[in-house]
């Protein structure tokens, strides 16, 4: 069975929610698939039992009849329809077979096949109905109206979808971006991690561009648009997740890439059995029997199971360790990638901003808890996650911040407040040192302690652009503290690199023989200094979500299987397009973590190697258990043809060897199989 995505219905709306995307969950049940498959197995659960206490046929028999019909109609419609275009598919093969069984008493081996392919068909309808509810919702980033400015300078409310190219709207602070464009006026800094996945919101100023669906900060913007609504970068987004996953053809498992072939060799096969020995004088019910019991040995049973178990195990056994792989064929594909393209917030980093660095001037007599004192009792009344960053730091080391008056706020320079009677002000230091030049001379005699004080931020000036430019080029955020108009030191903020991200990078190294790339929307120098934390050498920085997706049609071009690891809305074009994607699972966008093929559900890096390593073990024993499958299969049918095998003989060595082979697969549920990929993954 395939699916794709589909667009929405006609007249459907659902809220709208900025911020994030919002949730339009289908409902379990609201799936005919699930439907059908929920009732075939109720059906067999309830036969089952009562066919092994030894109740009657007359009970259990219509139960099982039911099962049939539940489970295996949809299945047998769709193989009939595609017999009527010449096409034999192993759906309808798996139906006759299944009758088949039954009309020589088999039932309950008939049912379980019927339960086990309604039960995978309603799997995959439900993990593409989940898709597509989420790439529908990202259209909600955006919000629905935007305020144009006329001509006359009035304002007027729309809707998004009627502004035009070169329209003027007015973004207010806490707004959603209402279209893609540039900024005419103003100054803000604008939350855009949806788009390029950087942690901390970026400065506008006029002559920046700005996206649709990106949160507005505590600034007002005057914003030319520039694109038409149909043709912004989040609509560009939905547009590269759905074809994506319209085109990306599934990894096929063994009895799909062979069953047109299987299929119809096995009809030619068992009319041949029947009609041949019937042509030459034998009964009809012995070459009846003689056929039905070939289409016994000879179907694919054993084969289904040969590499469902193994593949079913491991999903089970990640689940338990907190990985969310999301179907058999997702599992096949992790052991096939031999390439690996990693982002960096909050994948590589813990992805929140975090104060690593605090940096007084002696000039000022300050020590490192006192500046981060001043500086978070100043920062404690705003919102920006730079300011957040700066209070946890203060509150991890058990300082007491005292409370500030005064407070302002001024969007892309910084802070300012009253604390302990001292002015302190808090942002960064190229726009407060230009602000500050660009006061009069009694206005800053006014700001200062002294004339004294004066002097020496004067002379701290060299001091304090040496360590901004210092801490900028390990990759850090300098955030200058001024104390009663006088530097008194310098912050750094990062995004802390997760503790086994270095271990991660290595393993995947190992696994796959190929060093990980790193792929992200933030600045070259941020990505550089942390890749090579990592011990990552090719880094690609400043890339949108379509140069993200053409990195990776680059490596598949170049003949490698890659697999993304991302947790964000712009990585979600680049986790459809991979061979496989998984997302980090704390911090995911509902897009990423529902596009992506796995889930890192604790969010531990190290797990994604560990995983890799069980699929590959996985693949091992699909291999195991489809030559066990094959020996059986080719020696019953062998025994029916060459001579006569007893039918109950039949049956018992297919069973036997659909046993043998589910019990083969099982083994990767135990602990150890966890252990021994997790040793593999970590080198």
């Amino acid at each position: 069975m395939t699916a794709t995505l589909t667009p929405p219905a006609a007249g459907t709306a659902a809220p709208v929610r900025t911020g994030a995307v919002p949730r339009r969950r289908t409902r379990l049940l609201a799936l005919p698939e699930v439907r059908w498959a929920a009732a075939a197995t109720v059906l067999f659960l309830l036969a089952l039992p009562l066919q092994l206490a030894g109740a009657p046929a007359w009970i259990w028999g219509p139960l099982y009849a039911l099962s049939y019909v539940t489970g295996g109609w949809e299945p047998g419609w769709e193989g009939l329809k595609a017999l009527k275009g010449r096409t034999l598919d192993v759906d309808l093969l798996m139906v006759v077979a299944a009758l088949g069984a039954a009309s020589i008493g088999q039932v309950m081996d008939g049912a379980l096949l019927i339960v086990i392919f309604a039960t995978s068909g309603a799997l995959e309808a439900l993990a593409t109905a989940r898709t597509a509810d989420s790439v529908r919702g990202l259209l909600d980033l955006a919000p629905a109206t935007a305020t144009r400015i006329a001509g006359d300078g009035s304002e007027q409310t729309v809707p998004v979808a009627e502004l035009a190219v070169g329209d003027t709207v007015l973004v207010r602070p806490g707004e959603s971006v209402g279209a893609d464009g540039l900024v005419l006026d103003g100054a803000s800094e604008v939350d855009q991690a949806s788009i390029t996945g950087e942690p901390l919101p970026a400065a506008k100023e006029p002559g920046d561009e700005v996206f649709a669906g990106t949160l507005n900060g505590t600034g007002a913007l005057r914003v030319r648009v520039e694109r038409d609504a149909s043709d912004s970068v989040i609509a560009r987004i939905v547009r590269m997740v759905e074809e994506a996953s319209e085109t990306k053809a599934p990894t096929q498992l063994f009895i799909e890439k062979v069953e047109q072939r299987y299929s119809l060799g096995m009809v030619a096969a068992t009319l041949a059995v029947f009609g041949v020995p019937l042509a030459f004088g034998e009964a009809f019910s012995e070459a009846l029997l003689r056929a039905m019991t070939f289409m016994i040995v000879a179907s694919p049973c054993a084969v289904v199971l040969a590499t469902m178990p193994p593949l079913l195990s491991a999903i089970a056994n990640a689940g338990r360790h907190g990985v969310l792989v999301k179907s058999a064929v997702a599992m096949e594909r992790l052991g096939q990638i031999d390439a690996v393209a990693l982002d960096k917030t909050g994948t590589l980093t813990e992805g929140t901003p975090r104060v690593v660095d605090v940096r007084p001037l002696r000039e000022r007599s300050l020590d490192e808890a006192e500046l981060l004192t001043l500086a978070a009792a100043a920062e404690h009344p705003s919102e920006h996650p730079l300011a957040r960053a700066v209070v946890d730091a203060a509150r991890e080391r058990d300082l007491d911040l005292p409370a500030a008056e005064g407070f302002t706020s001024s969007p892309g320079i910084g802070v300012r407040a009253v604390v302990g009677g001292r002015t302190v002000e808090v942002g960064a230091p190229a726009r407060l040192h230009a602000e500050a030049e660009s006061k009069g001379v009694g206005e800053v005699e006014a700001e200062c302690a002294a004339d004294a004080d004066a002097d020496a931020g004067g002379d701290a000036d060299g001091v304090v652009a040496a360590l901004a430019r210092e801490l900028e080029e390990s990759g850090r955020t300098a955030v200058l503290v001024v104390v009663d108009g006088t530097p008194a030191g310098v912050l750094g903020i990062a995004d802390r690199l997760r503790p086994d991200a270095a271990a991660t990078v290595a393993a995947l190294t190992v696994l796959t023989g190929t060093a990980p790339i790193l792929l992200t929307g933030d600045n070259p120098r941020a990505a550089a200094h942390l890749a090579a934390e990592a011990g990552i050498e090719d880094v690609r920085a400043g890339l949108l979500p379509q140069d993200k997706v053409g990195a990776v049609r680059e490596l598949e071009g170049a003949g490698y299987r890659v697999m993304v690891v991302g947790d964000g809305v712009n990585d979600a074009p680049a986790l459809a397009a991979a061979h496989v994607g998984v997302a980090m699972g704390r911090a995911g966008s509902d897009l990423a973590l529902e596009t992506a093929d796995a889930v890192i559900v604790r969010d531990e890096l190290a797990a994604v190697p560990a995983t890799v390593a069980l699929s590959r073990r996985a693949r091992e024993l699909v291999v195991q258990n489809l030559a066990i499958a094959g020996v059986f299969i080719a020696g019953l049918v062998v025994w029916d043809l060459a001579w006569t095998l007893p039918l109950p003989l039949g049956v018992a060595g297919h069973e036997g060897s659909t046993v043998l082979v589910g019990l083969n697969g099982l083994r990767l549920l135990r602990d150890a199989a966890w252990k021994r990929a997790a040793a593999e993954g970590t080198g």
